[in-house]
């Protein structure tokens, strides 16, 4: 029986059982009073990009400024295009339109979620510099062919990899890599409700490419190499003392969060195999899924009713996302009147996202995936 009220992510089950490391190392912050970069921020820093097997992690303020930052090191012009999904979170493109880019949105596969290859190479034009793909609810876009396309369009690949990291991609070779690190940048988040998540906000951008590696880091630190020696305008995005200290402990525990979260997966979709009306999360074969979010398609239109029946009975979900981009105010001048994306449109009336996270027990996900069965009977 379920007693505690239930959580879409239950951060405070997951602190109890590494309070005392946490604790520990805050406390070694708090004594050496170095709050702004210092050990605690380089000793994660370095954990990071050996767990990622990536040349170069540089941590920033917040997912948002990991964004804003990679498109300033690529040193695009004005009105310079981007490539991006539509069915995503506003950051991914908010930023392309901060920096008076373009931000070209473009539909996603309807099984996966991420954009592919075709629907890159389809919308590529001479004024195109780059793409961000977002690894969307924990697995990886299909990032060969897309390098690929990239590749022979000379365009970047920015990794929008805020709800994926620790999950893995196979190349055609067979070798594996993590997510984020296959493009010219890859971009995360640290948000407290991600898989990774730290006490506040916090974010990090990694990359193989030594001199683009470099720019990021003097963009984050006011456009600096040496201090007082400003060589480029930059901003100010560091990844404080504190947060640092939260993740480089809560790292060390990365793939057993992601391990509970696809038991948690697994168990939803045996669950709702013989649901005619839902479609389960479905996995390339070529990738792993870390299950930041388990997202369901409500096919008979049932999906606001479901969502109602559900909090009657305690349980929240949550829909992610119920306005295509480009039908926000703040993106109508960069589409043309009546632009619409058919499978955006869809997702955005179907897909529901339930409670999963690192301390879900067997009651729970009973309970759960029960009162999901018995609102179809």
């Amino acid at each position: 029986m379920v007693k505690e009220k239930i959580q879409m992510v239950d951060l405070k089950g997951q602190y109890r059982k590494i309070k005392e490391e946490v604790n520990q190392s805050i406390q070694e912050v708090l004594d050496t009073a170095w709050f702004i970069g210092g050990p605690k921020v380089k000793a994660f820093q370095e954990h990071l990009a050996s767990y990622l097997d990536v040349g170069h992690v540089i941590p920033c303020a917040n997912g948002t400024d990991a964004l804003q930052i990679a498109m300033m090191a690529l040193d695009l012009q004005e009105g310079d295009e981007v490539i991006v999904p539509t069915f995503t979170y506003v950051a991914t493109a908010e930023v392309i339109g901060l920096l008076n880019l373009k931000p070209v949105m473009v539909d996603v596969d309807p099984n996966t979620f991420n954009i592919t290859a075709d629907i890159l190479e389809a919308a590529i034009t001479p004024r195109t510099k780059a793409v961000v793909p977002v690894h969307l609810f924990g697995q990886s876009s299909d990032m060969a062919p897309i390098m690929e396309v990239a590749n022979k369009h000379g365009i970047y690949v920015v990794e929008d990899n805020a709800q994926a990291i620790g999950s893995y991609y196979t190349l055609p070779d067979g070798s594996r890599q993590r997510a984020g690190t296959i493009g010219h940048i890859g971009c995360t988040s640290f948000f407290p409700s991600k898989n990774l998540g730290c006490y506040g906000d916090g974010g990090a951008m990694y990359s193989n490419d030594d001199d683009l590696a470099q720019r990021l880091r003097m963009i984050a630190n006011h456009g600096q190499r040496k201090k007082y020696h400003h060589s480029m305008i930059g901003c100010n995005s560091r990844l404080d003392a504190l947060q640092a200290a939260v993740l480089d402990i809560k790292l060390k525990y990365l793939d057993q969060y992601s391990a509970a979260r696809q038991q948690v997966a697994a168990h939803y979709d045996q669950a709702f195999a013989s649901v005619d009306a839902l479609q389960t999360p479905t996995r390339q074969a070529n990738a792993t899924h870390v299950f930041h979010q388990y997202t369901l398609k409500v096919k008979d239109g049932r999906r606001d009713q479901l969502k109602a029946f559900l909090l009657e009975k305690g349980i929240p979900s949550m829909i992610y996302y119920p306005i295509p981009l480009y039908r926000q105010d703040a993106f109508k001048e960069y589409v043309d009147e009546g632009f619409e994306l058919p499978v955006t449109e869809r997702l955005c009336q179907q897909v529901i996202s339930l409670p999963i996270h690192t301390e879900m027990d067997e009651d729970l996900m009973q309970f759960i995936s029960h009162s999901v069965r018995e609102f179809f009977q």
